[in-house]
């Protein structure tokens, strides 16, 4: 194998540039190759991945993402796509899921809250923005932010233990769940790599990585 298949990691996740011209058969045996010899190096992690350097179907797309899973310890937990179309109707898709959400279940906030800023909701809220530092969420549902936390989002105000706090990504100042706090160290520190969820259990507030089904990003293409 003469370099068909060229992994480069970012702050975000990972790229995987595939050689255009092999058979997709022979490429893919390639990739399940690749990942299986480094298997080690990557170790167990949850990484987004951005496939390049060849035309692909949504097929030969999840076939390279089962193999990468199949011969190493790594989960892919969003598929990047870099085609302006595709994420101009992924997009689309997306904004009108989340209103029809906010208008059956909740709320809906398309922005970015800044520091200083508080938005109150008397159900659930989707956020699509960042909730920036020094800026508050406070709902007395759910809190669904695509984006970054850096700020303070608290779920369940109303005493509502079985709500839950989702984001893209969480450095947060201060997390709350009902009547429990996180036990954070107030200095925003990231809590972990992509998604995330914080949710209740035996009186203390969880946090742990999202793991998403790859179905989601086959349905808004």
């Amino acid at each position: 194998m003469h370099n068909t298949v060229v992994i480069k990691s970012n702050r975000a996740g990972m790229i995987v540039i595939l050689d255009p011209d092999i058979p997709f058969p022979q490429l893919l045996s390639d990739v399940g190759k690749k990942f299986g010899d480094n298997a080690k190096f990557w170790g167990s992690v949850q990484m987004t991945l951005t496939l390049e350097g060849r035309q692909l179907t949504s097929e030969e797309e999840f076939a390279i993402i089962n193999q990468i899973t199949e011969n190493s310890n790594v989960e892919i937990i969003c598929l990047v796509d870099t085609d302006a179309s595709r994420l101009e109707r992924c997009e689309k898709a997306l904004n009108e899921k989340l209103m029809e959400l906010s208008c059956q279940t909740g709320q809906f906030f398309k922005g970015n809250l800044q520091s200083g800023e508080t938005l109150e909701s008397e159900a659930s809220i989707v956020i699509i923005g960042d909730v920036c530092k020094g800026a508050k969420v406070l709902a007395k549902g759910n809190v669904v932010v695509l984006g970054k936390i850096t700020g303070t989002v608290c779920a369940g105000v109303a005493g509502n233990r079985n709500t839950l706090i989702t984001a893209l990504e969480m450095a947060p100042l201060q997390l709350r769940i009902g009547d429990c706090t996180a036990g954070l160290d107030g200095r925003g520190r990231r809590l972990g790599r992509g998604p995330m969820k914080a949710y209740l259990e035996n009186n203390k507030v969880i946090i742990k990585p999202m793991k998403k089904s790859m179905e989601i990003f086959r349905k808004l293409r």
